[in-house]
């Protein structure tokens, strides 16, 4: 008899495949002597449309809302029917005993292989693959401590209230707005609060009145002493701060206080995926769906870091004998530091790093014990194993010790503070901090009066960028590691964001959606409640179907709000130009081609390129780029410096073969492709398409 395993990708079920000795490969699955391994395509499945459940709810209108079935289903996916098929043979195949669920080890994972067991009907002994990394060793350690299926019911109880919690609030309020304003408004319940936060951030800089004001510094030998103030904007005018030095004018300045503290600061832990995300994003300025596709790349492809969307920095205590063999494997990335290490007994100095209660689902982010071949990462790749490797170092070394002296002194009341460090050991910052000249203070010291007036001048806030939005989205509970940066990009795609030089800002459309929304929408404190309740249904600790129901009661009130809005909309996408078709307004759109103009009533289906498209074909006098461009007889190329043209290949003539670049290229994208959308922003988007 045999295991019908199901990985979440065809990468990984190759991985487990080899593993597990099945040779035998066919187009859907990989079998052998005990195990048949078969693989989704991230999700296969999803929630059923509107229009499954009701014909009435084919039809966007207000009386039809809220849309809330008697019992939600799942349907496949369109692109997916065949893998779908082939699971279901191989299901009910007789030689089948039980199955495996070897999907991500996550709540998401849990979905995606319960939802493929249930439309298959399943009926044989289910157990769970649950692995951090993709090694051969983990995967074969996995397989010795396989798990009954069971014990992750509650997991998958979460999974499917946040599936059916999106979809009665997403479809509902979106559908509601579109209809009510006459214009595509996708609305929800964690995209929304997200959007208030950059719109929020903005309101502040618009509101922002930049102020002059003063400061005063006594300096001695190259140090700067601050008067101390209440208020540090205190003086507005210089006279005030000349005034002051006049008044204390031949009276000593005396040391009155010495203040000395060592400090210690352990290394930080190891990163969790929204902290790896930020520092991604500060340091090359990488979106978090680029920070996640790279480390993806790292734990599936290359397998040499664990388990990616972990929202814990913390590791268990089980880990604590595979340090050493972690540590042997990252050698080739700083040889030296890393023989010190060992050389000093490759122990970990960073105790509280070790917390069992503290790991969530997964642990933090640290290297596998498998050693890289630097020469198949890429240069992405490459800085961001450096950063995870860096932080697992750190763990090793002895913490950053240094002595602060805080130097008070005083002339008529008046306080000026100095402060000075010197660094004891650097452990394991690796003397990254430059040393700076010491000075000696002794108390009853006369400092002579160098006094020195700055002009200051108040700054805006500054502007959120992904790190710092993915910061705030963490503190209030907004989506999880998993899904913050497909939450942003849906923002950006929906046009109610806009990306520009690493910085965000909220499209007039999307300063419109947030005034016609709910406001119990726009602030985290709703999303929070339900965040924290999704947890506790994971916990086994609150019920899935109360909280749906809760969930349904919410929906109610929020649609019926938007029905009762007295609130105008206008289309801020509208343009002056015409539809040659009907004489309607064109309004313009983007898209991943490009911007285009598509006709603005519903019955027209006129739509062109706003701009023409650039093609990869070069023009034969200055080598440029030419564009595509359309006329009666068809597309053809044009050369906008040259003024020269060229036919268009016919569809029938064959590619010219393609350059081994060209197909590094293409695997990649197929590979990160291969991480499908969540079936909430799939259904979404073809509910928007059909409007």
């Amino acid at each position: 008899m045999k295991q019908l395993i199901i990985a979440e990708k065809p990468s990984v079920a190759r991985d487990i495949a080899s593993v597990l000795g099945a040779t035998q490969k066919s187009k859907n699955y990989i079998e052998g002597k005990n195990v048949i391994v078969t693989w989704a395509l991230g999700h296969l499945l999803g929630l059923k449309m509107p229009e499954d459940y009701n014909k009435d709810w084919t039809t966007w209108e207000m009386n039809t809302l809220p849309m809330i079935p008697k019992k939600t289903g799942i349907k496949p996916l369109p692109k997916t029917r065949p893998q779908l098929k082939a699971i279901s043979q191989l299901a009910n195949r007789a030689d089948v005993s039980e199955a495996v669920i070897a999907t991500d080890a996550g709540r998401e994972g849990e979905l995606v292989a319960r939802w493929i067991l249930q439309y298959v009907k399943f009926k044989k002994p289910v157990k769970r693959l649950w692995i951090s990394s993709q090694t051969d060793k983990a995967i074969k350690d996995g397989f010795k401590n396989l798990k009954p299926s069971k014990m992750y019911d509650d997991l998958y109880y979460s999974a499917i209230a946040r599936a059916e919690s999106d979809w009665l609030v997403g479809l509902n309020v979106t559908r509601a707005l579109t209809v009510k304003y006459k214009d595509s408004l996708s609305a929800g319940r964690v995209q929304t609060p997200t959007l208030a936060m950059v719109r929020r951030q903005e309101e502040k800089q618009e509101t922002f009145k930049p102020e002059n004001y003063f400061t005063l510094d006594l300096t001695y030998q190259g140090l700067s002493g601050k008067l101390q103030l209440k208020n540090p904007r205190q003086y507005k005018e210089r006279q005030e701060l000349e005034k002051l030095i006049k008044q204390v004018e031949g009276t000593p300045i005396k040391v009155v206080d010495i203040n000395e503290k060592t400090k210690k600061e352990g290394a930080p832990l190891p990163y969790d995926l929204t902290e790896m995300q930020r520092e991604a994003n500060a340091r090359y300025q990488y979106s978090a769906k680029k920070t996640l596709s790279i480390i993806q790349r790292l734990y599936e492809t290359h397998k040499i870091v664990t388990y990616p969307r972990t929202d814990s920095k913390y590791l268990t205590t089980d880990l604590k004998q595979t340090m050493k063999d972690r540590l042997q494997a990252v050698t080739v990335m700083d040889s030296d530091r890393v023989k010190g290490i060992i050389r000093n007994g490759g122990t970990v100095l960073q105790k509280s790093v070790f917390q069992d209660k503290k790991v969530t689902d997964h642990h933090g982010l640290i290297p596998t014990e498998q050693a890289p071949r630097l020469e198949k990462l890429d240069n992405e790749e490459l800085k961001i194993y450096r950063l995870i490797v860096e932080r697992f170092l750190g763990l090793f070394e002895e913490p950053f010790v240094s002595t602060n002296q805080t130097i008070k002194a005083e002339v008529k009341g008046y306080i000026f503070l100095f402060r000075q460090s010197k660094v004891e050991t650097y452990g394991w910052k690796q003397e990254k901090e430059t040393t700076q000249k010491r000075v000696d203070f002794k108390i009853g010291q006369v400092i002579p009066a160098n006094f020195v007036i700055n002009k200051e001048l108040t700054t805006p806030p500054a502007s959120l960028n992904e790190g710092t939005l993915l910061g705030q989205m963490e503190k209030h509970n907004l989506g999880t590691p998993a899904t913050r940066a497909e939450i942003i990009e849906k923002l950006i795609s929906s046009e109610l964001m806009e990306r520009s030089n690493s910085k965000l800002s909220v499209t007039p459309k999307g300063k419109q959606l947030l005034t016609l929304v709910n406001p119990s929408l726009v602030t985290p404190e709703l999303t929070q409640k339900w965040e924290i309740s999704l947890e506790k249904i994971a916990q086994g600790q609150l019920n899935y179907q109360a909280f749906i129901k809760e969930i349904e009661q919410e929906t109610t009130a929020l649609v019926k709000e938007i029905k009762m809005s007295e609130d105008n909309y206008v289309d801020h996408s509208l343009t002056t130009k015409v539809c040659p078709d009907c004489g309607e307004k064109l309004r313009e759109k983007n898209t991943r081609d490009g911007k285009i103009y598509v006709c603005s009533s519903e019955g027209c289906s006129y739509r062109r390129r706003k701009d023409p498209k650039l093609s990869n074909r070069r023009c034969s006098q200055c080598k440029k780029k030419m564009e595509i461009l359309e006329n009666k007889n068809g597309a053809y190329f044009k050369c906008k410096n040259c003024n020269i043209t060229e036919k268009l290949d016919p569809k029938g003539k064959k590619n010219k073969k393609m350059t081994k670049h060209e197909t590094n290229r293409l695997m990649k994208k197929v590979n990160q492709e291969e991480e499908q959308e969540s079936p909430l922003a799939l259904a979404l988007k073809a509910a928007m398409e059909k409007k």
